[in-house]
């Protein structure tokens, strides 16, 4: 029996230096030390050896069982450090290496225009105000000399919030509370949204935005209103815009200009963009009226001002030769994707 056992001891920790993955090393514990394994079989068998010599040969399978669990215990050790050494080799990073370039986000064209423009004024000595959504009809229509019966009000379908209340269909109401609240000299500009009842079609939505600019000191003139816009649209479009005046009707200015640019697609020869025109639309602007400058608290006989309102949609879609306005609201990330590095 004793030869049995250290040929067993020899023959299983052979074996056991052989195994090297853990389904092997399991196979091997079962075969070995599981309920019908070999060393088990042993034990098993004692009936068979005289009873004077059972507690020695039991000590002996005993220490057998002990000392293959041990050299199996570690050896299951070796193999899992093995193995987790070779997982960490395959899936080691090189942090050395370049990463890959995350997908940015980039501004909408919206904003790209908008912060150029308003980098353009600020240059000018403009400051940037803001003004609420929601608007009294004082400080949308009355305080801009657009009375409750003045025919004005019609080229203007307005969403109204109660019988006072209304979502402002112009930024200008923000131009009221800034001479209420300050005195002369005055240089700002006014970005916001505006809201009017209109149908949404590829020139046209109920939800646009717009800036309007205004400049009250001694002294402005029309020459000051037309040297500011032109300095702004070359800006915009480049050195080579031509700008064109045209007299027009607001309420809260008089006299009162349409502001054209030659055309950025035919050069003003007349293309398909500007309607063979060769110029394009781009803002309303005026002198300030003397009645809204008194409402205000300004005497009009010491000062003069000019203002003007700028349709950002507008100027967003004729500088990227954007047929349809609707693009700029719809998220589209195609569209959109094109703008990432709002450039001009």
């Amino acid at each position: 029996m004793k030869e049995q056992l250290q040929a067993l001891r020899e023959r299983a920790l052979a074996e056991l230096a052989e195994l090297a993955e853990p389904r092997a090393l399991e196979d091997f514990r079962v075969r070995l030390l599981g309920k019908k394994g070999e060393v088990t079989a042993l034990l098993r068998g004692m009936g068979a050896v005289p009873a004077e010599e059972r507690p020695a040969m039991g000590q002996l399978i005993n220490s057998l069982r002990a000392e293959i669990e041990d050299a199996l215990a570690a050896r299951e050790a070796e193999v899992a450090l093995k193995l987790k050494n070779e997982r960490l080799a395959a899936e080691t990073l090189d942090v050395t290496l370049p990463g890959k370039a995350a997908d940015k986000g980039g501004l909408h064209p919206l904003s790209i225009v908008l912060e150029d423009l308003i980098d353009i004024f600020r240059s000018m000595g403009f400051d940037v105000v803001d003004g609420p959504e929601v608007e009294t009809e004082h400080y949308c229509f009355e305080a801009l000399n657009v009375p409750k019966d003045h025919p004005a009000r019609d080229m203007q379908d307005t969403f109204y919030l109660g019988e006072e209340l209304l979502l402002r269909t112009q930024t200008s109401a923000a131009q009221i509370r800034v001479m209420e609240n300050r005195k002369p000299p005055i240089r700002i500009i006014c970005p916001g949204r505006v809201f009017r009842a209109d149908e949404v079609d590829a020139t046209h939505s109920p939800v646009f935005h717009q800036v309007e600019g205004l400049v009250v000191d001694k002294g402005i003139t029309l020459c000051d209103l037309k040297g500011v816009l032109t300095q702004f649209a070359q800006e915009i479009y480049g050195a080579d815009t031509r700008v064109r005046f045209r007299p027009s009707f607001f309420p809260f200015t008089e006299p009162s200009v349409e502001v054209d640019v030659s055309c950025s697609a035919c050069g003003g020869t007349g293309c398909r963009v500007c309607k063979g025109a060769g110029w394009i639309e781009i803002l309303g602007a005026g002198m300030v009226h003397p009645r809204v400058l008194a409402g205000c608290g300004i005497d009009p006989e010491e000062y003069s001002g000019f203002a003007f309102g700028i349709g950002l949609d507008r100027l967003t879609t004729t500088r990227y030769k954007i047929s349809d306005i609707r693009l700029l609201f719809e998220n589209d990330q195609r569209f959109l994707s094109q703008f990432k590095e709002g450039g001009k």
